[in-house]
């Protein structure tokens, strides 16, 4: 049986108007996870991470970087409960 792992978080930092959401949902999706991502009004991103526990933890250190452009100077994580299957960008919010 596999672990399976939730996590939402929240990226601080340089994180809009660098592809950050396209770049996430691109990598979620390759990992094979489940959830979501979106901007927030205050210029951080939130997502949801669901999948196999490594996947989900690997997935946590790229947030760390980001895409090529990002500065993530904050990321915060906590557990949550499993989203709907599949990875969607979602609007601000």
């Amino acid at each position: 049986m596999t672990n399976t792992l939730s996590r939402q978080v929240r990226i601080e930092g340089q994180v809009q108007g660098v592809w950050f959401r396209a770049w996430t949902a691109r990598e979620a999706t390759m990992l094979g996870l489940s959830g979501w991502v979106r901007n927030c009004r205050d210029g951080a991103v939130e997502a949801v991470f669901s999948g196999p526990a490594e996947n989900v933890k690997l997935m946590l250190e790229k947030c760390r970087s980001g895409p090529p452009l990002a500065e993530v100077s904050n990321l915060f994580d906590q557990p949550c409960e499993p989203p709907d299957h599949g990875f969607h960008q979602l609007p601000t919010a």
